[in-house]
């Protein structure tokens, strides 16, 4: 089999890729090594920033997202006994984000490439990349009991941290920032109602706590927990205890609790591999970075690297611009560190550190009172949250 395009993961970013590669006349297939119940199984991220909006909008798949998901204009802070609005419209000039959750993207996309009719391989195992650096890399796996090969122009490696993309990449030409945290996200899934219209962010001396929401009726919250701890070791009732300390009395005595759809612990970890490119082969999404989920950029930096992407082989094969490739890297890395700046801030000041002593302890607390406490750092705060804007691929 031959294409212009074989993308690696059936994600939301290998899914999205590939819807904008086909509406653009360009030929691409995907290869998933899971099946399509696992992929929309996984529970993941639900805040989608303007510019993943529109580009969901421009794949032609926002229809669903229109109309189900909810607009939002701004969050709250929660810290010290106050309760903060911080009005993303008012502060970036008509700008926000969208709750809906990436179950929904995915499955919007699959049902949009299905309905496309481009190829997508699931359930393929031994996926391997192979000569990346040349002009005619391909792609091997393994379906049915068969070795089958892909040859393409390029490869975009889609298919996440723990994923073959970057793994196939030499050690040395790669170079690794990483930051682990000592804590994780407890997360519970709840068919109830929100506690409050927007998103609240809880600064405690517990630990930090997040209402998150899914629909009208489904609901997400978090909790900080130590990063030995065992999600068994948490009922449900231990967990809506544990939030309801840790929000303001008035959220907290409106809290309306349930029995759990879903509990899972995450780690917290600041990630990024530089560059993003070898040869013809693309690191996109989680396979180059990965944020702290504080400041909800995860789904978000990878729907950034598909725009730009995107727009590089879209020019590549209407214009035969090939000198466009080299920089994909330096554009999308540009906005990943500043995305990572901000998702390291907001955990740094929201979380409660195991060996903070009182003055970082009271650092924290005077930092988050200082950006509360002025317009610029309001603003700050706004435009890093609705999601700084895509950079164009300059004619260099």
């Amino acid at each position: 089999m031959k294409t212009q395009v074989a993308i690696i993961g059936a994600g939301p970013s290998g899914l999205l890729l590939g819807q904008l590669l086909h509406n653009a006349g360009i030929s691409n297939v995907i290869v998933e090594r899971q099946s399509p119940d696992y992929v929309l199984g996984r529970i993941r991220a639900g805040v989608l920033e303007q510019g993943m909006v529109d580009l969901l909008r421009e794949a032609g798949v926002g229809e669903r997202m229109v109309a189900e998901g909810l607009p939002h204009d701004g969050f709250e802070l929660a810290f010290d006994g106050r309760r903060e609005h911080i009005d993303l419209k008012g502060l970036t000039g008509g700008k926000g984000v969208m709750i809906y959750g990436q179950t929904e993207v995915t499955r919007d996309l699959m049902a949009a490439r299905q309905a496309c009719g481009a190829v997508t391989v699931y359930e393929a195992t031994n996926v391997q990349p192979h000569e990346p650096k040349s002009e005619q890399p391909w792609l091997t796996y393994e379906k049915d009991g068969q070795v089958h090969r892909l040859d393409c122009d390029y490869i975009a490696g889609c298919d996440g941290y723990h994923g073959v993309a970057r793994q196939s990449i030499p050690a040395d030409a790669l170079k690794v920032f990483e930051r682990v945290y000592p804590f994780g996200w407890l997360g519970i899934l709840a068919d109830t109602p929100p506690v409050n219209e927007e998103l609240v962010y809880a600064r405690h001396e517990r630990g930090f706590a997040l209402c998150s929401m899914r629909s009208p009726t489904r609901t997400r919250y978090y909790v900080q927990v130590g990063a030995d701890e065992k999600v068994e070791d948490w009922s449900d009732e231990r967990f809506w205890d544990e939030l309801k300390t840790r929000l303001p009395a008035e959220l907290a005595e409106r809290l309306v609790t349930g029995p759990s759809i879903e509990k899972s612990i995450a780690p917290l970890r600041s990630f990024v591999v530089e560059p993003m490119q070898y040869g013809r082969m693309f690191l996109v999404g989680d396979a180059a970075h990965i944020v702290p989920p504080t400041g909800a950029k995860g789904l978000n930096l990878a729907a950034s690297d598909v725009s730009t992407l995107f727009n590089i082989l879209r020019r590549v094969y209407a214009e035969g611009r090939t000198d466009l490739l080299e920089q994909y890297s330096s554009i999308c890395l540009r906005r990943i560190w500043k995305a990572e700046r901000f998702s390291w801030w907001m955990t740094s000041i929201l979380h409660r550190f195991p060996d903070s002593d009182p003055f970082s302890q009271r650092i924290q607390q005077t930092e988050l009172d200082y950006f509360v406490s002025s317009e610029a750092g309001r603003k700050t705060l706004a435009e890093n949250y609705v999601g700084l804007p895509y950079e164009a691929i300059a004619d260099a």
